[in-house]
C-alpha cells in the first residue's frame, strides 16, 4: 500500500489570497474625498477595510459617505494638512470613532504641478506646494504615529508622491521638488519607524479622475486614442490603478516591503521620448 505523500512545510506550500486582506483594520486617507484619494478609500473598502476620509473639501467628503452607503466603516473629517491644529483634531477624531490607526495614506496635495517660470515665482506660491504636498505628510506621520506603532499587525503609511519626483517638464520646480522631497521622507521614516511601522510611497503617472470627482463637478474624461497609446500600457490610468496598490502595501502580504517607490504610470517612465 502505497504511503501518504508528507505534507509540505509551511513555507512551501502555494500562497493563497485572502478576499479580505484589510479586515478590520482601519485607515486614515488624507485628501480621500475625491481623485486618486477617492479610489484609494474606496479599494481599502473593498478589501474589507473602514476609512477615515480627511479632505479640505466638506461637500466631496459628505458626497462620499452618501454615494458609498457603508454604514459605520467610513466617517469623514475635514482636515487641512497644512495646518497642524487640524492634522491632531483628524487624527484624534478617527482614534474616537473607530478605537485604533492601523495605517496612513498620505495623499492630500496640490495637485497642479506649473507654477511658470522659476524666476518669477513668488516665494508664497512655492511655500504653499511644499507646505501641502511635503509639510502635510510629515503633520500627518507625526501625528498618527503613536497609534501606528501600537497596531496588532504593525503600522502602515503609504505616502502619495508622482512620477515627476523622477522626470519633469519645464516650469514645475516646486511641485517636482515637493514630490521629491516625499520620496526621501519615505525612506528616511521607513528606516526611523521600522520594525513597528512600514512605509512606501507610491509615485502615479498621468491618471484621469474628472469622474472621480465630487457631484457637481463630475465629468467624463476627454481622453483621446493619442493619449491612451503614448502609454505602454496602453491607457492612461484610474484612480482605481493606484488604491489596487496602496491596498496591496497596506496589507500584511506587503509584509517584507519598506522604504520603497513604486511608479503607477502604465509604463511612461520607462519610455524614451525625443519628440
Amino acid at each position: 500500500m502505497p504511503s501518504r505523500p508528507r505534507p509540505l512545510p509551511a513555507f512551501l506550500r502555494p500562497v493563497t489570497c485572502d478576499p479580505a486582506p484589510l479586515e478590520g483594520r482601519v485607515v486614515l486617507v488624507t485628501g480621500g474625498a475625491q481623485g486618486i484619494g477617492r479610489g484609494v478609500a474606496q479599494a481599502v473598502l473593498g478589501a474589507g477595510g473602514r476609512v477615515m476620509v480627511g479632505d479640505i473639501d466638506a461637500e466631496a467628503g459628505r458626497a462620499c459617505l452618501d454615494e458609498w452607503q457603508v454604514g459605520d466603516a467610513a466617517a469623514f473629517q475635514r482636515l487641512d494638512v497644512g495646518r497642524e491644529a487640524s492634522v491632531r483634531r483628524f487624527v484624534d477624531a478617527a482614534q474616537r470613532r473607530f478605537g485604533r490607526i492601523d495605517a496612513l495614506v498620505n495623499n492630500a496635495g496640490i495637485a497642479d504641478p506649473h507654477t511658470g517660470p522659476l524666476e518669477s515665482l513668488d516665494l508664497r506660491a512655492w511655500r504653499r506646494r511644499l507646505a501641502v504636498n511635503l509639510d502635510g505628510a510629515f503633520l500627518c506621520a507625526k501625528h498618527a504615529l503613536p497609534a501606528l506603532r501600537r497596531a496588532p499587525a504593525g503600522g502602515v503609511i503609504v505616502n502619495v508622491a508622482s512620477s515627476r519626483a523622477l522626470q519633469s517638464e519645464p516650469d514645475t520646480e516646486a511641485y517636482a521638488a515637493s514630490k521629491g522631497g516625499l520620496l526621501a521622507f519615505t525612506h528616511a521614516l521607513a528606516v526611523s519607524a521600522g520594525p513597528a511601522v512600514r512605509v512606501n510611497a507610491i509615485s502615479p503617472g498621468w491618471i484621469a479622475t474628472d469622474a472621480w470627482r465630487k457631484p457637481v463637478s463630475r465629468q467624463v474624461p476627454k481622453l483621446s486614442r493619442a493619449d491612451h497609446a503614448q502609454h505602454p500600457a496602453g491607457r492612461v490610468g484610474t484612480p482605481l490603478d493606484v488604491g489596487a496598490l496602496a491596498v496591496f502595501l497596506l496589507s500584511p502580504q506587503a509584509g517584507f516591503i519598506t522604504g520603497e517607490n513604486f511608479v503607477v504610470d502604465g509604463g511612461m517612465v520607462r519610455r524614451m521620448q525625443y519628440h
